[in-house]
């Protein structure tokens, strides 16, 4: 399956903007690919503002997000794949999402199984009953 990481972000942009807050960003600048202004990197990251009001042209996509701003007036298009986007959250009160390093290289659990590999007998609904759920055709 692909990584819920652009969605995420996405929701939470949206969110973010719904409530009158500003979106911010962090990027991990030392992955490859990160196209930032260098100046503004502090321990390998960059922490971006993507309010509307401070970008154009914002792309959010599944693969990358990029835009263009001005960092001390100066004009520059910014590009970052979405793996280096570690963060996003709301300046003025912090709430966001922080994503994990791993969540691209982990599979979920095979099915029937818990995280730790041993069965799951209560079934997906979690509230007993002792067996795997089933679907049943309707016609």
């Amino acid at each position: 399956m692909t990584t819920t990481r652009p969605y995420l972000l996405r929701a939470f942009y949206d969110w973010i903007l719904d409530n009158r807050m500003t979106p911010y960003i962090v990027v991990d600048a030392t992955l490859p690919g990160v196209d930032v202004p260098g100046q503004y990197i502090e321990d390998g990251r960059i922490i971006l503002n993507i309010n509307p009001s401070a970008v154009r042209d914002l792309a959010l996509a599944n693969d990358h997000i990029s835009f263009n701003a001005r960092f001390s007036g100066v004009p520059f298009s910014v590009y970052a794949p979405i793996r280096a986007v570690s963060a996003v959250y709301a300046k003025e009160n912090g709430r966001g999402m922080v994503f994990k390093d791993e969540e691209e290289e982990t599979d979920p659990p095979p099915s029937g199984t818990s995280e730790s590999g041993s069965s799951n007998k209560e079934g997906k609904s979690g509230k007993g009953g002792g067996g795997r759920p089933n679907l049943t055709l309707v016609k």
